[in-house]
């Protein structure tokens, strides 16, 4: 086991191009002392991300080299003294070594700018009425919950309550290492098919939720936003928070008017981190909108090359009449549902972007 781990982890010393990126993160950590790096500012927040995005992959195989010498150790060691619980130990350390060492050659793939960093996602209910709310909060946990598997930083920052149940939409940011480059793969539209819990005549109901993922974009990185483009509407915040959330206008709702963006916050006691929370969600909407006309002119080009819109459902869970949950752009199926709905979607994230770099 542990001579096919130590070729496995030559094997992505060689694809990581590692030796290279040492030299490359020493070479741009050297620019960042001239005291004219910050003169072209794009072109130093674009060193500051490379750094980053570099150093996170170097560091992570760094850590497994670490882990699988030390596992190595206490593998021989255990033979030697024949202490089986040691034996054990080592073994299982292999097997962490082994699935994390997996994941670094899968995060290789992810190379886009912003890939390695964190996320705003957005998800909207659709048509189905209040069964489309439920659905929607429920797609909502669904994430929440892969977030949590993954150990990211979750941040609520808008979450507008459906009229009986579910919600209308919500908003979150999440902190963590590629979470953008990992989320960005359930953008789209989902679809359920179930048996309604809202119709006395029990009659199954298709219903839908949009998902949006934009890269969360840095104080530091220049979007261009006229305040003259901008209207900023207050109002008292919904639902639970205290007295002083409910009386008091400190809810923000920001509408980038070229575009029609909308950006809100609400979670925030203070008027003014609302705000401030609402203008980080329209930067990084902003930077994705900007993003998506980039990728429609290209599509003229590619025409194979599909743009993510309402009505283009990307994923099907289906309760009734059979179980099963089918993403529609690998066809990959899984048959339990519940799994799924509790954040088990690595496979659905995987397998796209697995396919969308063969494709590329």
């Amino acid at each position: 086991m542990f001579k096919e781990l130590e070729a496995q982890l030559e094997e992505l010393r060689g694809h990581l191009d590692l030796d290279r990126k040492r030299l490359r993160v020493e070479e741009l950590e050297s620019l960042t002392t001239d005291p004219n790096f910050w003169d072209d500012r794009d072109k130093a927040e674009s060193t500051l991300r490379e750094i980053k995005a570099t150093k996170v992959l170097v560091e992570a195989y760094d850590t497994q080299a670490s882990k699988l010498a030390d596992a190595v150790l206490l593998l021989e060691l255990a033979q030697e003294a024949e202490d089986i619980d040691s034996a054990i130990e080592a073994r299982t350390h292999g097997e962490e070594i082994k699935a994390t060492l997996e994941d670094l050659e899968f995060r290789r793939m992810l190379s886009g700018e912003y890939d390695a960093g964190g996320a705003v996602v957005q998800i909207n209910s659709g048509a189905g009425g209040v069964d489309a709310a439920d659905w929607a909060q429920m797609l909502l946990r669904m994430l929440l919950r892969y977030c949590e598997r993954k150990g990211w930083k979750i941040q609520v920052l808008d979450e507008q309550a459906g009229e009986e149940a579910g919600i209308k939409s919500a908003t979150v940011v999440v902190d963590g290492d590629y979470a953008y480059g990992l989320l960005k793969a359930e953008m789209g539209v989902h679809r359920l098919v179930r048996i309604s819990p809202f119709d006395a005549q029990a009659r199954r109901q298709t219903s839908f939720a949009a998902v949006t993922v934009s890269p969360d974009i840095d104080d530091d990185v220049d979007i261009d936003i006229n305040e003259g483009d901008l209207r900023i509407d207050y109002y008292r915040a919904g639902g639970a928070g205290g007295q002083h959330v409910n009386k008091t206008e400190s809810a923000v709702r920001i509408t980038h008017l070229p575009t029609g963006i909308v950006a809100q916050c609400q979670n925030e006691r203070s008027q003014h981190k609302n705000k401030a929370q609402a203008m980080r969600v329209l930067r990084s909407r902003l930077y994705d909108h900007a993003q998506a006309e980039r990728e429609a002119e290209a599509a003229e080009a590619a025409k194979d090359k599909k743009k993510i819109e309402w009505g283009s459902q990307i994923r099907s869970y289906v309760l009734a009449p059979y179980r099963q949950v089918t993403d529609h752009r690998t066809e990959l199926k899984v048959g339990n549902v519940d799994a799924v709905l509790d954040g088990d979607i690595d496979p659905f994230i995987r397998t796209y972007l697995l396919a969308a770099g063969e494709r590329s």
